[in-house]
């Protein structure tokens, strides 16, 4: 869980899902293939997850729709120990990962892409150690020499020394990372639900977002993340700010870099026509009534 999920929490305690007639189960799923299985059997009906669990599915046979965005690019940074003060240090280190293939491990290539490093020609070494905490701590046990962690980490990482050295608020590195996903037969069947669904989390968004209600943010954050230092509050808040899509059309640069990088490990993915999975007919809907417009508007938010 993370600081840019907070829109959701938000959307269910300030009664949007109500507004639009929605009584939803929250259910935290910390792993794409489990939301993806809850989804095929009938027992999650609508999910919020990165496009490389979507694209995963399709080979599996599974018909989904992205039908939302709204974090359509990298967010995290690359964070080293503080001998390394520049991209070109990064030649022959340790960067630690996730996983091989994951969406930690396409960032991370975004982003030795964007630096001009090529991991074989550059001799990079990835490590597949853990999650962000592992990392971390990988970082501070010497473990690893670099790694792509997202801004609470690298807040208190630089506070130790250590160098930060991408700033991804300056840098559109497109990826779909939290996307919004049903089955095509459940959108056939229940598309007003559907949309009744990207109608309370764009409100949700824009509450969110809306200056006076910062107070109502930092209460849901500590409540759902457990942040309490006055600082990760803020730095998680303007995280929100900066990365997340006011208008949340299913993003297909996203798609094409995770389908780009994907089929590195799995061939087979560069066979999908992404075109099939994403399907924006409710966002254009949405924005064209000038549904989007006015939520915003009725936060003061232009």
């Amino acid at each position: 869980m993370v600081a840019r999920t907070s829109f959701i929490w938000i959307a269910e305690e300030q009664g949007f899902f109500a507004k639009y007639g929605i009584d939803p189960e929250l259910i935290l799923m910390s792993r794409g293939p489990v939301l993806i299985a809850g989804l095929t059997s009938g027992d999650v009906q609508i999910g919020n997850t990165g496009g490389t669990a979507a694209l995963n599915a399709a080979i599996g046979g599974v018909e989904l729709k992205l039908i939302a965005t709204f974090n359509s690019r990298w967010v995290n940074n690359v964070v080293a120990r503080s001998g390394i003060q520049s991209a070109k240090d990064l030649a022959r280190k340790r960067f630690g990962i996730s996983s091989f293939g994951g969406t930690q491990w396409m960032g991370t290539m975004l982003w030795l892409e964007h630096l001009g490093l090529d991991p074989q020609k550059d001799d990079i070494r990835f490590l597949v150690i853990g999650d962000q905490t592992v990392l971390a701590q990988g970082l501070e046990t010497g473990t690893i020499d670099a790694a792509n962690l997202d801004s609470a980490f690298s807040r208190k990482l630089k506070q130790k020394g250590f160098s930060v050295l991408t700033d991804a608020s300056k840098v559109n590195l497109p990826i779909v990372s939290q996307g919004i996903v049903v089955t095509a037969d459940y959108l056939h069947k229940q598309p007003r639900v559907a949309e009744s669904v990207l109608q309370a989390l764009i409100e949700g968004l824009a509450f969110t977002v809306a200056p006076a209600n910062k107070a109502a943010v930092f209460r849901t954050m500590t409540k759902r993340l457990g942040l309490t230092e006055p600082a990760a509050l803020e730095e998680g808040y303007q995280e929100i700010l900066t990365s997340l899509d006011r208008k949340p059309y299913p993003s297909l640069d996203g798609m094409k870099n995770i389908q780009r990088l994907a089929k590195i490990r799995e061939p087979r993915l560069g066979n999908i026509n992404l075109e099939n999975i994403i399907d924006d007919s409710l966002m254009r809907k949405l924005d064209a009534s000038g549904f989007i417009d006015r939520a915003y508007a009725a936060y003061g938010i232009r």
